[in-house]
């Protein structure tokens, strides 16, 4: 009987661990959770753009080009100047 006492019961340090584990997964949980709730909400956002008239991927573009950095911004566009005038493009 005291084995099976024994096994039943955790080490502090188990439990602490298990705990630990149990909470780290809630907060990933909360969080992909808030996630998919801001993704709808800028969804609806570019919906609501596109139906007063916007180009959505214009927007998108616009939203992807303020995150840069304003020299690897630039770094981009002159390559892509670049490629097209080589393709006769401009």
């Amino acid at each position: 009987m005291a084995t099976t006492a024994a096994a039943v019961k955790e080490e502090p340090a188990t439990k602490f661990a298990k705990d630990q584990l149990k909470a780290i997964i809630e907060r990933i949980e909360r969080l992909e959770e808030e996630k998919k709730t801001i993704s709808d909400d800028i969804r609806d956002v570019y919906a609501e753009a596109k139906g007063n008239g916007f180009d959505v991927k214009a927007l998108r573009t616009i939203v992807r080009l303020r995150k840069q950095d304003a020299n690897e911004r630039a770094e981009q566009e002159t390559i892509l100047e670049t490629y097209m005038q080589a393709l006769g493009m401009l």
